[in-house]
């Protein structure tokens, strides 16, 4: 016996049947294992023909064929590209019709009307994914010099007009006359202030928020060049101005961080973020509807 057939070669054996199932074990075996030779059950068998036939007549009745510019019918003139066509059509005209209600309501109407409101906040939440969602994320939580619109602090104001506006006119839109533009100096850059004198005002502006300031860091300092350089725009206390976008200083929420280091930055070269002006590229209904829909996110407060 060769090696080879001593460890399970492929032999042949002689044609039996088996006891068990008394079906005919096919001639051949590996390692002591052999096969039934069992035929297809004759169901299955005839369910496989079955759709063949089914197939070809699949093929004759609808169109399946493709030609060198369009299709074949099919012998009932069948279209699934026509019956898309249709849908798409009943699609446009009801949103149509809803922004029609919507383009003849004003905001409040449509803020305070359950249908409106509704149809508003569908089409807000599409074009918020398609137009706002890569800077102020999918969910409106923003990103570091990119506004937070969920927590309700708004740096021109959250009702509904003045979000329409905003988006609108956007913020320091090139191009429209109407844009807001809120100045944040850059009191390091320009000379304005010192380096020593800059960081001194950062350390009192992170004891407005109740941020810890440097343990070396000098009080009365820091509170008279924020008196004498920040208040006119931010108020004594730091609480803001929505008349001059300037943010509240006190709220802890802070777009470009809040450490020392990122507050010195800002302090020393300003801030001068940029908002598109939304009313050049989307529809006035689409604006409407992404002002209901901005608004619901962040309380509008």
């Amino acid at each position: 016996m060769s090696h080879d057939t001593a460890h399970g070669g492929d032999r042949s054996v002689a044609e039996k049947i088996d006891a068990a199932t008394g079906q005919t074990i096919r001639s051949h075996e590996w390692d002591g294992i052999t096969e039934l030779n069992t035929p297809l059950p004759r169901w299955w068998i005839n369910i496989f023909y079955a759709t063949i036939i089914w197939s070809i007549g699949y093929w004759i009745v609808y169109p399946s064929w493709p030609l060198v510019s369009d299709y074949a019918r099919g012998v009932i003139g069948y279209s699934s590209r026509e019956d898309v066509s249709a849908d798409l059509d009943a699609i446009k005209a009801f949103r149509a019709k809803q922004a029609t209600g919507l383009e003849k309501a004003s905001l409040e109407d449509i803020a305070r009307t359950p249908d409106l409101r509704r149809v508003a906040l569908a089409a807000g939440r599409a074009a918020f994914g398609d137009n706002c969602a890569p800077c102020h994320g999918a969910g409106g939580a923003g990103a570091l010099g990119y506004p937070n619109i969920n927590d309700d602090d708004w740096l021109w104001g959250g009702s509904l007009d003045a979000i329409h506006q905003t988006l609108t006119n956007g913020i320091r839109a090139a191009g429209n006359d109407k844009t807001r533009i809120g100045l944040m100096s850059a009191f390091g850059r320009d000379g304005v202030l010192k380096t020593d004198e800059v960081r001194a005002v950062a350390n009192h502006l992170r004891t407005l928020a109740k941020l810890a300031p440097e343990k070396n860091y000098d009080q009365a300092k820091g509170a008279k060049i924020f008196a004498d350089n920040c208040a006119s725009c931010h108020g004594p206390q730091g609480n803001g101005s929505l008349e001059f976008g300037a943010p509240n200083l006190s709220d802890g929420i802070w777009l470009f961080g809040s450490n020392l280091a990122d507050i010195i930055e800002t302090v020393t070269n300003g801030r001068q973020g940029v908002m598109p002006a939304w009313g050049g590229r989307l529809d006035p209904v689409i604006i409407k509807a992404l002002s209901v829909y901005v608004q619901s996110l962040g309380g509008g407060k």
